[in-house]
């Protein structure tokens, strides 16, 4: 997937400024897809140099004018054109997993350290997107919500996000409890 797919999707329920698209990522792009802001603002400007997006500026008194941009039906089709592409599969890269992999030549202690800040972290992670799901369902509950919802991608695609944080939680947990367990066991017993 390019940076262009996920700016394109950012902006189909409404139109944004780039300032808005960027908080967008944060809010709902941020579990699949990292783009800094000048990244998400030069690709504005290609989108729209493309005519995928349309972009008006809108006068603001007391404050610097902004711009607005909206999916043209150029961009709704490269959408389009992408969905119907067989996905790529992603690989896995990240340092912890390293760290892992060479825990019986380090200091295990260090190990579960950076295990542990890393379950804390997908734990709060975990419980922004619970309650970024609760409030995209309103007062629906799940199963009400998937089958009337106003739009179910971004629900789908942060529930994904959630999942995929309570599985590294829930691994980095089970790696630790390994870890002390083999602490406990004299080498070459």
């Amino acid at each position: 997937m390019a940076l262009r797919h996920a700016v394109l999707a950012a902006l189909l329920d409404e139109e944004l400024s780039g300032y808005q698209v960027t908080k967008a990522f944060a809010a709902g792009v941020a579990n699949f897809w990292h783009a800094l802001p000048q990244q998400v603002y030069a690709e504005l400007a290609r989108l729209e140099k493309e005519g995928l997006v349309a972009g008006r500026e809108v006068v603001q008194e007391a404050r610097p004018n902004k711009r607005l941009f909206r999916v043209t039906g150029e961009g709704l089709a490269e959408l389009e054109s992408f969905a119907s592409a067989a996905a790529k599969p992603t690989f896995l890269r990240e340092d912890l997993l390293v760290q892992v992999q060479a825990a019986d030549h380090l200091d295990a202690d260090v190990v579960i350290e950076r295990l542990t800040e890393r379950y804390a972290f997908a734990e709060a992670k975990a419980a922004l997107f619970e309650e970024q799901l609760r409030r995209m369902r309103g007062g629906l509950d799940e199963a009400e919500f998937l089958l009337r919802g106003p739009r179910v991608g971004p629900y789908l695609t942060c529930r994904r996000g959630r999942d995929f944080e309570r599985a590294n939680r829930d691994w980095c947990r089970d790696v630790v409890e390994v870890l002390r367990a083999r602490r406990e066991v004299p080498a070459g017993s």
